[in-house]
């Protein structure tokens, strides 16, 4: 595994993420077996959110961790929040008051990293500022990031908030590659030149903020997996093929294609099964080449210039 400084903080954290979305399906024993094969397999972050199973999937990795013998210090735990019923909730009340029940649900003084999760429209920077110094003051949370938000929103952010942002989560993979497509099709007439997040990828290497990828083997938003679906069979194949090469199967490859980018992505990858935490993370140890990963960007379906 390989380790990543998270946006310059200092923050230092496992190349590949465990998402804990869908963890509350799990007992409290399952998901302590989870966090041992992480740590096993070198993971030492894991993903969070105030919304995934209503509360119950941070109340269970709280319970799990609390007795696991891998120690809280050794890990990398942050949360999301701003997601509500039916809205989003920037305002500085509900941060703080996320934050606040996630801590209880995650049994711990503090979470190393805290993300706004969806962008709110009517977000008042200031307050956004005064829960953050409140909560970082307090010693609560440790660094502050967001998650799907393009150039401009986080220029508004920066320039109310004390603390770097050191982190954007950002929907990527072999079957959603927005985040490359128009940097690669400049000047054309193709449908992938079309610029739909403001460059988020150029300006977050500009400004040292780490990209944290999410639904890495989804197409489109969340619709299933592309491994073995047959609209993406000539990717399948051409994962396989590189796949037995390198020893790896087609999910480690399609992981390590993300991680072959130089923009140091860390990516998120989501599972409940110990030895699919441990597949998973050996894409840290593949490293593809340029031509392995524009062949990879091919088969799925995108075209060069």
């Amino acid at each position: 595994m390989r380790y990543i400084d998270i946006g310059g903080s200092g923050l230092r954290g496992s190349a590949v993420i465990l998402g804990c979305m869908r963890i509350d399906q799990l007992s409290e024993d399952e998901v302590a077996g989870l966090i041992g094969a992480a740590a096993d397999a070198g993971i030492t972050m894991f993903d969070h959110a105030d919304i995934y199973g209503g509360g119950q999937c941070e109340e269970v990795f709280g319970a799990a961790l609390a007795r696991s013998p891998v120690r809280r210090e050794d890990v990398v735990v942050q949360t999301k929040c701003g997601i509500r019923s039916g809205f989003f909730d920037f305002s500085a009340e509900h941060i703080r008051a996320s934050v606040e029940g996630s801590l209880r649900r995650l049994r711990t003084d503090y979470v190393d990293l805290l993300l706004l999760h969806r962008p709110d429209t009517l977000m008042e920077p200031d307050e956004v500022a005064a829960a953050f110094d409140d909560l970082v003051t307090a010693g609560k949370v440790r660094h502050v990031g967001v998650s799907n938000q393009n150039p401009a929103q986080l220029d508004l952010l920066r320039a109310h908030v004390r603390q770097p942002l050191v982190a954007n989560q950002l929907q990527f993979g072999l079957a959603h590659t927005l985040l490359v497509d128009s940097g690669l099709n400049v000047n054309t007439g193709f449908d992938g030149g079309v610029v739909r997040d403001g460059g988020a990828l150029e300006y977050c290497r500009l400004h040292g903020i780490t990209i944290q990828p999410w639904s890495v083997l989804q197409h489109g938003h969340i619709a299933g997996t592309f491994l073995t679906n047959p609209d993406y069979q000539e990717l399948n194949e051409a994962l396989a093929t590189v796949g037995a090469e390198a020893g790896a199967t087609p999910a480690t490859v399609a992981v390590a294609w993300i991680l072959r980018h130089p923009a140091r992505l860390q990516p998120v990858v989501g599972t409940t099964k110990p030895a699919r935490v441990a597949e998973l993370a050996l894409a840290a140890d593949i490293e593809l080449s340029r031509e392995t990963w524009y062949a990879l960007y091919r088969a799925a379906g995108n075209r060069l210039p």
